[in-house]
């Protein structure tokens, strides 16, 4: 188990970091094989968010609440994190190999599954631009997000919109 508790705009003193490390039990509880969970801890404004990934086998769930409290976020996060691997418990079952997912944990509690339907399929021709020019296509087309092929990193990137105005990068991690 790895666990990375990192702080954005607050000091992430022991106690928090204590707490969170307190509660990754609830979540790695259900996976036999090596789980990585990281935990960015931020203040913006009078908003206290706690966000949390979970790397398992290649499979990466996230979850991220907001509260007043630190710690009131915390657990509202990990309660969240709890309910996602509930829902998706037999889709995650399938994607990991070798049984890394205690699936006794959750018998019982079976959901129906989720059908997800296409409702379009589009194609285009990736050609090689740097990030700044896909971000211009991204406007020019008017979209959040644009798929690019990065000709500084030869690799497929999506670039997006973010809440706030400013833009982020999605790279795929080998």
């Amino acid at each position: 188990m790895a666990a990375i508790v990192r702080g954005k705009n607050i000091e992430v003193t022991p106690a928090l970091k204590d707490y969170v490390l307190k509660h990754e039990k609830k979540v790695t509880k259900y996976f036999d094989n090596e789980v990585t969970l990281q935990a960015l801890l931020s203040v913006e404004k009078e908003r206290q968010i706690a966000e949390i990934t979970l790397k398992v086998d290649g499979v990466v769930l996230r979850g991220v609440e907001a509260n007043e409290d630190m710690y009131a976020a915390i657990d509202l996060v990990f309660d969240k994190m709890v309910r996602q691997i509930h829902k998706f418990k037999t889709k995650l079952a399938r994607r990991m190999k070798g049984g890394a997912f205690k699936d006794d944990l959750v018998v019982g509690k079976t959901e129906p599954e989720e059908v997800f339907e296409i409702a379009r399929v589009k194609k285009f021709a990736a050609r090689p631009m740097d990030v700044e020019e896909a971000i211009l296509q991204m406007n020019l087309v008017g979209h959040d997000f644009f798929v690019f092929l990065n000709s500084e990193t030869d690799t497929i990137n999506v670039v997006y919109k973010r809440k706030h105005g400013k833009y982020g990068i999605i790279e795929p991690e080998y």
